[in-house]
């Protein structure tokens, strides 16, 4: 037997059901109801293999597990919907009046002893300024590249 064993009561059999005939929810949501309906060891559950459920499925052992998990762990609900993707961090360290203030930067006097404005060399210059807290040379070639 499972670890993580699956017993729907009525209601959520009833609610899980409806979910697969209707077939309006998102394709996710109407497989993982598939799965929960299929490995149910409830009295009126089918209690189907993983074998026999990756096979009329076409999913892999790792996703009836996780669902099966997940129901145990956190309730039908979270079984059944997405999760929600976390918070990322902004994706751009250089955009608008910063990237203003960096062709300023190359418009200006070329640093002692250099040739050219080099790229870990604008980088420095942004941070000093405090225009950003911190850049990579590669981001300031993406944006030069960009603006080119």
């Amino acid at each position: 037997m499972s670890k993580y064993s699956v017993k729907l009561n009525q209601e959520q059999r009833k609610m899980v059901e409806e979910i697969v005939k209707k077939g309006e929810a998102p394709a996710r949501k109407i497989m993982h109801a598939n799965i929960l309906l299929k490995t149910d060891t409830g009295e009126h559950g089918p209690r189907w293999s993983m074998q026999k459920i990756q096979e009329a499925f076409a999913v892999g052992s790792t996703t009836v597990k996780e669902v099966r998990k997940r129901y145990v762990e956190s309730g039908i609900e979270d079984a059944l919907n997405r999760r929600e993707q976390p918070e990322r961090p902004k994706k751009r360290k250089i955009a608008g009046e910063q990237e203003a203030h960096l062709i300023a930067i190359l418009c200006t006097q070329k640093p002692e002893g250099q040739e050219k404005w080099t790229l870990r060399a604008l980088a420095d210059r942004l941070v000093e300024l405090e225009i950003v807290e911190e850049v990579s040379h590669e981001t300031v070639r993406t944006v030069l590249k960009k603006m080119n």
